[in-house]
């Protein structure tokens, strides 16, 4: 029924925003339409490459992850969750899943909290946001790291899964995440450094999984065997699209209508409400939110870090994705990345703010 009535806002936003650039773009919905178009191309540049490599990547990583999973209990599809779910976590998780269920967690919920965290928010925030502000970006993104328990018990208990198997099969995540928020603590300069270089591989290693995919697909060189055809890539890309053309005109006319609540409610929070729409746009993308970050206080910049932790991407890429292979997953999605969201805000409130940075 969830799933049925945000399809039916979906189109309901496509439709708004088609019809207004058939008349010119005159309420701005018909940018956000061609806009959930035009991504289409980046979206197949980060994403293609590493579908394409999944089975490739699982059956080699598969050697070595999967005893080291077995010695403490946990399922090896987990370890799909070190990549975002629309950047091959979720086909890496499936390949590798002994229990399915776990398999759609790690590849759903897990990767489109921690993993979109560690591959695309971390190095991509880094680098957009200017120098003096990304102590802030730092700070929320500890507390961010600090609430993401929050969300992926949420998730998974949506998906149906016991608090003991939530907090079992997230031993290793929690492990990373705490090493992560340790380096973020300790010593950012340098792991802002090493994220540039993560980000550089990951890259590498998708552009090298799309020149293969290619020439498979068009003169039928098997250069890599065992990797999924790129047309089925494809088809997974182009079904997020779809999806975006409604996604973006909704998200669109929701700004609007929350822009004057926003600043009573920011006033209340302590805060400029230009953090407040940070964290709205976040939801979306967080790529313009990193644009606009130096509009906000400094308690919206900690705030909107650390919101984008769980909260990243939710309402374009990540549920796009998850409506085109497993939609009745969307409530845990949802559910968990809403949670994780909503906890890291409670906690930069919470947490007295350091005046010195």
């Amino acid at each position: 029924m969830m799933n049925q009535i945000l399809m039916i806002i979906m189109a309901i936003g496509a439709i708004v925003g088609g019809i207004d650039r058939i008349f010119g773009n005159k309420l701005g919905y018909g940018e956000k339409f061609e806009e959930g178009f035009h991504l289409l191309g980046s979206m197949a540049l980060s994403m293609t490459g590493m579908i394409c490599l999944a089975p490739v990547l699982a059956d080699a990583l598969g050697r070595i992850v999967i005893p080291f999973y077995r010695v403490i209990g946990a399922d090896p599809s987990m370890f799909g969750s070190v990549l975002a779910i629309d950047m091959g976590g979720y086909q890496l998780a499936k390949e590798l899943a002994v229990d399915s269920r776990i398999g759609s967690y790690a590849g759903i919920v897990a990767s489109a909290i921690f993993g979109c965290t560690l591959v695309f928010t971390i190095p991509v925030g880094m680098g957009m946001i200017e120098q003096e502000d990304r102590k802030f970006f730092a700070r929320g993104i500890m507390l961010g790291l600090a609430a993401m328990p929050a969300g992926l018990f949420a998730g998974g208990l949506l998906l149906g899964l016991s608090l003991w198997e939530c907090l079992h099969q997230n031993l290793p995540v929690f492990a990373a995440a705490l090493l992560l928020l340790a380096g973020l603590w300790k010593m950012p300069e340098q792991m802002v450094k090493g994220f540039y270089v993560l980000a550089a591989g990951i890259r590498s290693l998708v552009t090298a999984g799309l020149v293969l995919a290619a020439a498979e697909s068009l003169c039928g060189w098997r250069l890599l065997p065992g990797m999924a055809p790129i047309e089925d890539a494809m088809e997974v890309v182009s079904a997020i699209g779809v999806v975006m053309l409604g996604s973006l005109p909704a998200a669109k006319f929701l700004s609007r209508l929350l822009e004057r609540p926003f600043i009573g409610l920011g006033a209340k929070m302590g805060m400029k409400p230009q953090g407040l729409t940070g964290m709205l746009l976040g939801l979306v993308s967080p790529v313009p939110v990193f644009a606009m970050y130096r509009e906000m206080d400094s308690k919206g910049k900690v705030a909107v870090g650390a919101f984008l932790v769980s909260g990243a991407s939710l309402l374009a890429a990540h549920m796009g994705f998850t409506i085109s292979t497993e939609p009745e997953l969307l409530p845990a999605l949802m559910g968990g990345k809403l949670c994780g969201a909503a906890v890291a805000v409670a906690l930069v409130l919470c947490v007295p703010e350091n005046k010195k940075s």
